[in-house]
């Protein structure tokens, strides 16, 4: 289990190849990227994260650590950035390795749910008329509700 919290941009391509790299008894690698976007109004000019140091890894570890008991998973990555953002630039990724390819999406979808709805980050968005916080969203709650119960 790997897991970084980092101002610093990240390559995730070279992040995959590392991650395929250290694997062992893996027959399926599922990765995923989260991207700066837009608003869909437009304008946003950055992208603010902010977390509690030691908090936020914490709570990535306890995460990980269940998604590699409820899903035979061989590893997993997860790589989260914090400060300012700017458009195009990679957020976050999260990486799973399985014996199977069944084990490995679904770990890799049950991580990024939660990490658009119960990880500690905190997002601000800045725009020509000024900034935001970035409200929880109905619908990463309900796809976090579908994890609920299930193994």
């Amino acid at each position: 289990m790997q897991i970084r919290v980092q101002e610093e941009i990240f390559d995730p391509g070279e992040e995959v190849n590392a991650f395929s790299r250290s694997l062992q008894g893996a027959g399926a690698m599922v990765s995923f990227t989260g991207i700066v976007r837009d608003r869909p109004e437009g304008g946003l000019d950055a992208l603010e994260i902010e977390h509690y140091p030691g908090m936020t890894e914490s709570a990535l570890t306890e995460i990980a650590a269940e998604a590699m008991e409820r899903w035979a998973l061989t590893d997993a990555l997860i790589v989260h950035r914090f400060g300012r953002l700017q458009l195009g630039e990679p957020i976050m990724m999260v990486a799973t390795a399985a014996p199977h390819r069944g084990d490995a999406f679904a770990s890799a979808e049950f991580l990024m749910d939660y990490l658009k709805s119960r990880a500690p980050f905190w997002k601000k968005e800045f725009v020509a008329t000024g900034e935001a916080w970035v409200e929880a969203r109905a619908e990463d709650e309900e796809a976090l509700e579908r994890w609920q119960g299930e193994s």
